[in-house]
C-alpha cells in the first residue's frame, strides 16, 4: 500500500524525466508545428548517431546473471518462432519510447520486449503477466538473502500448438538471409558505383540511419538479399526480398565541421530502396 506522498513522489520523477527543454506546449495546435519538428517527433528513438550530447564515458563490464538469461529468452523466441530478431529491435529499441530507451540497462529493454511479444502475440495476458510479477515481488521480499532464484511454472504448455511465424518455417535449415538468394534479381548497384542515400519518410521503424540520409557514397560490397527492416520487423509474409549493400562515406563530408583526417572514411548497411544513383 502506498500514501498520497509516495504516489506524488514517484509522479514528481516520472515529470522530472519528461524534456527539461520544451519549446512546445503539451498538445500543441497544428500551426505551432513545422515540418522539421514532425520529422523529429517521428524519429525512431534508436536512431541517435551524430545528435548532440555531452561526453560519456564507456566502461566494459561482466554480463550478471539475468543478463545473460535474458539474451537466452530471446535467442529461444526467435528460434521457436515467435518473433524476428527485426521485430526485437523495433519492440525494445523504438516502440518503448525515448525515455524509456535512454533511461533502462540494454537487456532491460531486451527483457521488456519479451514481456511485450508474449503478450502481443497471445501467448500470456496482461493479467497474468501482472499477477505473476506481483507473486514473484512478495516471494522475494526484501531481496534473496542468500536464497538462489527459484522458477515456479504454474504449468507447462504444449509447444506444438505455437503459432509460428512465417520466416521461421521457411528459413529452418536454410539459415537468414541465405533462405532469400536468388529471390532479389539483378543487383542496381556495383561495387564502386557513386549513390546517394534517399531521404524518404520515416515512420514506426528504420535500420538506414538519419545522418546518412541526403548522403553522397560509394558502393564497397554488394552484401545480401534480405527484407528490408521496414518489412521484416512486421513479419510480413510478401515482403521481397532485395539487395543490401555496404556504403562506404567520407567522414569530412559526412559531418559538419570534422576535423579529422581527409581520407577518413565510415560504412554501414543499406538497403537498395534507399538509395539512387549518384550521376
Amino acid at each position: 500500500m502506498s500514501t498520497a506522498a509516495e504516489r506524488a513522489a514517484q509522479l514528481d520523477l516520472v515529470a522530472r524525466l519528461k524534456s527539461a527543454y520544451p519549446e512546445l506546449p503539451d498538445a500543441p495546435t497544428p500551426d505551432l508545428l513545422d515540418h522539421g519538428r514532425i520529422t523529429a517527433y517521428l524519429k525512431p528513438v534508436h536512431d541517435v548517431g551524430g545528435e548532440p550530447d555531452a561526453p560519456m564515458k564507456y566502461e566494459n563490464k561482466q554480463y550478471e546473471l539475468w543478463e545473460h538469461m535474458t539474451y537466452v529468452i530471446c535467442e529461444v523466441l526467435a528460434w521457436r518462432g515467435i518473433w524476428l530478431s527485426e521485430e526485437r529491435r523495433r519492440i525494445g529499441n523504438v516502440d518503448v519510447g525515448r525515455a524509456q530507451y535512454l533511461g533502462l540497462p540494454y537487456y532491460g529493454r531486451w527483457l521488456l520486449a519479451v514481456a511485450r511479444v508474449l503478450v502481443e502475440k497471445h501467448h500470456i495476458s496482461l493479467g497474468e503477466l501482472s499477477e505473476r510479477m506481483a507473486e514473484v515481488a512478495d516471494r522475494y521480499a526484501g531481496g534473496l538473502d542468500g536464497r538462489a532464484l527459484e522458477a515456479r511454472p504454474k504449468s507447462e504448455g504444449d509447444g506444438s500448438q505455437v503459432r509460428r511465424n512465417a520466416h521461421h518455417k521457411h528459413a529452418v535449415g536454410k539459415g537468414d538471409p541465405q533462405v532469400y538468394a536468388g529471390q532479389a534479381g539483378e543487383p542496381k548497384f556495383k561495387v564502386g558505383d557513386a549513390v546517394v542515400v534517399r531521404e524518404l519518410p520515416v515512420v514506426f521503424y528504420t535500420r538506414t540511419p538519419e545522418y546518412v540520409r541526403g548522403a553522397t557514397g560509394e558502393i564497397a560490397t554488394v552484401a545480401y538479399e534480405s527484407p528490408a527492416a521496414e518489412d521484416e520487423t512486421w513479419d510480413r509474409p510478401d515482403a521481397k526480398p532485395e539487395w543490401f549493400y555496404v556504403v562506404r562515406f567520407n567522414m569530412s563530408e559526412l559531418w559538419d565541421g570534422y576535423t579529422g583526417t581527409a581520407d577518413d572514411a565510415i560504412q554501414t548497411e543499406i538497403p537498395e530502396r534507399w538509395l539512387q544513383s549518384a550521376t
